[in-house]
């Protein structure tokens, strides 16, 4: 079972980048975000969190591994996809259900950014190093 997805949230921990092998051909990549999903409600002190919850989010993409070194733990993000139940049964053989988001694009928000700097690649196709400004 699946639903289309839209919601903003924050990255809860680094992300997770692999490879899955796909025989001869390029191997498959994927990008994995714990991402909280809010409620924002406003109120007198600005806004208030009126619930919300963690989701895993598995992004397929073929830049995947570039994407992992650019999103961080804490950045707000905006994810658009599926969203995909999952039925399993736990050690003890009580049925479990996980729900994940199968994300179609992921984009950066820019609340809690304090600043960023274009640097053009280097002759090697690598960033150059960062450097205190």
């Amino acid at each position: 079972m699946s639903t289309h997805f839209f919601g903003d949230g924050n990255i809860g921990s680094p992300p997770e980048f692999r490879e899955i092998p796909n025989g001869n051909e390029e191997p498959r990549r994927v990008l994995r975000l714990n991402v909280y999903f809010d409620n924002p409600v406003p109120g007198k002190d600005g806004f208030e969190d009126r619930g919300g919850f963690w989701a895993p989010v598995e992004w397929w993409h073929r830049d995947a591994e570039q994407w992992a070194t650019l999103f961080q733990k804490g950045m707000r993000v905006q994810v658009s996809g599926r969203e995909e139940r999952d039925d399993w049964t736990d050690d003890d053989d009580k049925p479990r259900t996980t729900y994940r988001i199968n994300a179609r694009g992921v984009s950066i928000l820019p609340y809690r950014i304090a600043s960023v700097t274009m640097r053009p690649k280097s002759a090697t196709g690598e960033s150059p190093a960062a450097t205190d400004e």
